[in-house]
């Protein structure tokens, strides 16, 4: 049997949610059970022990260790590259680095960076294909507003944050063109 690049991606992808949501049996007269929430925080320059639940002892974060303790920890999790745009699209494709859409910081114009491609199988479908509503919250560096990156056309429900290097107010929009944010960037035009 032979499989594409595209084809090998989307099974190891799916064995590996396999491990993450494992299929339950179900018994006469039993209820299904609820798939378990996911909540997963990627934060820029933030160290392996910069959080209370990892053993930092100096910044208090309750919150973040409150999760913690409720959920699962990491404790062998690399960024997928040095610098944003790349590390998250490794994160929501899988791709390894040299192999990734996204390699660079770089800016398209009229604003945001080099977008992920329509159709690109992302972490987001995987998980709406699994019945789960999805949400980005923050940064995402993916695409443009008027790209084919945005987050709603690459498998997120909600999102809502700053389109990076946007020197205006900026709309974000849903596939179907409904407005759902606008943001603002401090980021000052170059002279």
């Amino acid at each position: 049997m032979s499989f594409s690049k595209r084809g090998l991606w989307t099974v190891t992808v799916l064995t590996a949610a396999a491990f993450f949501f494992p299929a339950t049996t179900l018994h006469a007269g039993e209820k299904k059970s609820r798939p378990p929430n996911i909540i997963f925080i990627l934060a820029d320059d933030l160290g392996y022990g910069e959080l209370g639940s990892y053993g930092q002892k100096k910044i208090k974060t309750p919150n973040l260790d409150k999760l913690a303790a409720q959920g699962m920890r990491f404790t062998q999790h690399y960024a997928g590259n040095a610098v944003c745009a790349p590390s998250r699209c490794v994160l929501m494709t899988g791709m390894h680095p040299g192999h990734a859409i996204v390699r660079t910081n770089l800016a398209t114009p009229p604003e945001g960076q080099h977008p992920l491609p329509q159709g690109t199988v992302t972490l987001a479908r995987l998980l709406q294909a699994l019945g789960y509503t999805t949400g980005a919250f923050g940064k995402w560096g993916l695409g443009g507003p008027e790209s084919t990156g945005v987050p709603g056309k690459q498998g997120f429900d909600r999102f809502s944050a700053t389109s990076v290097r946007a020197r205006r107010i900026t709309p974000i929009r849903r596939p179907s063109g409904k407005t759902i944010a606008k943001c603002r960037s401090t980021t000052r035009p170059s002279k």
